[in-house]
């Protein structure tokens, strides 16, 4: 038989061919009804190696996840409601003050009296007086009209000035009424100019409300 002819008498036959449905059928639900040793018993088909991608796309994927925790973890705060808005501070005890320089200074030496006056009680209370380095500046005595035992008080220069410092001390109080605190001084001989010169007093309530007054001499 030439090869032509044997091409197409397999060709045919190929073409006339009709699988069997029902045999096929029957194979598998003898196989399903199977034991389970009987099934193991099978031959399996190899299971291909797992690709490297595989375990780079699961690594992306849980990388993914992590980000888009974070992003809503962001947006969730970022979308809170703001904090009430916080209580009002606690007013400060009315007080009022003013310096001037004493009548009886003089061409060498002067005195800053500053007079500070409270409309109530004060549970604290911190003056200063700042005396300007105009030449020849140098202490020579402080006073209050309060108790001295009341205040811790510190003279030092300070930033170009010559600093008195009263600091009421804890658990004393000062009435309502008032109060003068003076600093003395040395100065060049001549007018001396107080310009330069200035105080500030801040002043605590037993609520603990404050209040800061400032001003000068000049």
């Amino acid at each position: 038989m030439d090869e032509t002819r044997l091409r197409g008498e397999l060709r045919e036959a190929a073409l006339a061919h009709r699988p069997d449905r029902a045999r096929m059928l029957a194979r598998v639900e003898r196989g399903m009804a199977a034991p389970p040793s009987a099934r193991a018993r099978l031959p399996r088909r190899a299971r291909p190696p797992r690709r490297r991608w595989t375990v780079a796309v699961a690594v992306a994927v849980a990388v993914a996840g992590v980000l888009g925790l974070g992003g809503l973890a962001v947006t969730t705060l970022q979308d809170r409601p703001a904090p009430p808005a916080g209580v009002a501070a606690v007013p400060g005890p009315a007080a009022r003050a003013a310096g001037t320089v004493d009548a009886g200074s003089n061409r060498w030496w002067a005195q800053s009296d500053l007079a500070v006056t409270t409309d109530a009680e004060v549970a604290g209370l911190t003056v200063e007086v700042r005396i300007a380095l105009t030449g020849g500046i140098a202490s020579t005595g402080h006073w209050q009209t309060r108790p001295a035992e009341d205040f811790t008080v510190a003279v030092a220069e300070e930033a170009g000035a010559l600093v008195y410092r009263w600091t009421l001390k804890e658990g004393r109080a000062v009435p309502p009424g008032p109060h003068t605190f003076a600093a003395q001084y040395n100065h060049a001989e001549g007018t001396r100019d107080a310009s330069g010169d200035a105080y500030t007093v801040v002043l605590t309530a037993r609520d603990g409300g404050r209040t800061t007054l400032s001003g000068g001499f000049g």
